[in-house]
């Protein structure tokens, strides 16, 4: 019984000094983290003082970048994004420098690490918007295509109304809207009607087999010329296309001032009017398309089956 009653004694002993040692132990690691909180509190200081100076850095970065882009795009959202996306790395180097203060060199290891991870990630899931967003940053900045320019692609016509981060909408001339992705936009060819001030009008017609041709030609040069003011090299071009199954075809092609393609309808529509009034004055005939059927000279028999 004596045996019994020292052992248990013996036991609850130890568990008191185990329990003791443990308390000791917590004390003293509280200690020492206070102690390195102590030694570390001006580092601690000065990174948050670097965290609010790389916040007001950044802020004035985000500025300076979005006047910059003002000059060379015009569309809002891409101004918004740009610069939201310069004060985002702004203060993101902020952060690694104070990391670096405070002597968290594996914290900062860990975070690189972990957002190559997490970035390669995204990139994968994200390819096709990834692809249309750097497609858009490099819309903003071509100085090939920008709002309100007269454009056309393999299928569509029309005015850009919007370039954002995903797409190129274009106004077409029935009003609608056509939403092209930037990826393909980029990869396909499109012409801009709207970067040169003056383009070349082509125009055709013909005149009939008994005209004079010279005298259609030198008319014809005349009257363009004169509804149409050509610029220091530039000049008005005639030539005799083909002897057409009524007509003899010709093409005129003269300089105005032309950005859309309404305006290219209007120019193409005034010279038609002016060739058709100056020929019908000097008598020059614009022939109809003609067919004859000569049934003398080509006896046309029907055969019938019949029927026995």
């Amino acid at each position: 019984m004596q045996d019994i009653t020292s052992n248990t004694e013996e036991t609850i002993d130890k568990a008191a000094f185990n329990t003791s040692d443990a308390i000791e132990g917590l004390w003293d690691k509280l200690a020492g983290w206070l102690d390195a909180i102590i030694l570390k509190l001006p580092n601690f200081i000065l990174a948050i003082l670097l965290v609010v100076l790389f916040h007001f850095l950044a802020k004035g970065a985000s500025r300076v970048m979005k006047r910059l882009v003002l000059k060379k795009v015009k569309e809002e959202s891409i101004k918004q994004i740009i610069g939201q996306i310069t004060y985002a790395i702004v203060l993101l180097i902020g952060f690694f420098v104070a990391l670096g203060v405070m002597d968290l060199n594996k914290v900062l290891t860990s975070v690189l690490a972990g957002a190559g991870v997490v970035g390669l990630a995204i990139g994968l899931a994200l390819q096709g918007t990834l692809s249309n967003t750097v497609s858009g940053f490099i819309l903003s900045f071509l100085p090939k295509i920008s709002i309100g320019d007269w454009i056309e692609t393999a299928d569509d016509k029309g005015f850009v109304t919007e370039i954002n981060l995903r797409n190129v909408t274009i106004k077409r001339p029935d009003n609608n809207l056509t939403i092209i992705p930037n990826s393909t936009f980029v990869d396909n060819p499109f012409t801009n009607y709207t970067i040169n001030k003056r383009s070349r009008i082509i125009v055709g017609c013909g005149v009939g087999y008994e005209s004079d041709l010279q005298m259609v030609e030198d008319l014809t040069v005349k009257i363009i010329g004169e509804a149409f003011k050509q610029d220091v090299n530039e000049e008005i071009e005639f030539f005799y296309t083909e002897f057409g199954d009524s007509s003899i075809n010709f093409l005129v092609r003269f300089w105005a001032d032309c950005s859309n393609g309404k305006e290219n309808f209007m120019h193409q529509h005034t010279a038609i009017k002016t060739i058709k009034k100056h020929f019908d004055d000097a008598d020059i005939n614009i022939p109809f398309p003609i067919r004859t059927l000569d049934f003398g000279k080509n006896n046309l028999t029907v055969l019938s089956d019949k029927k026995e």
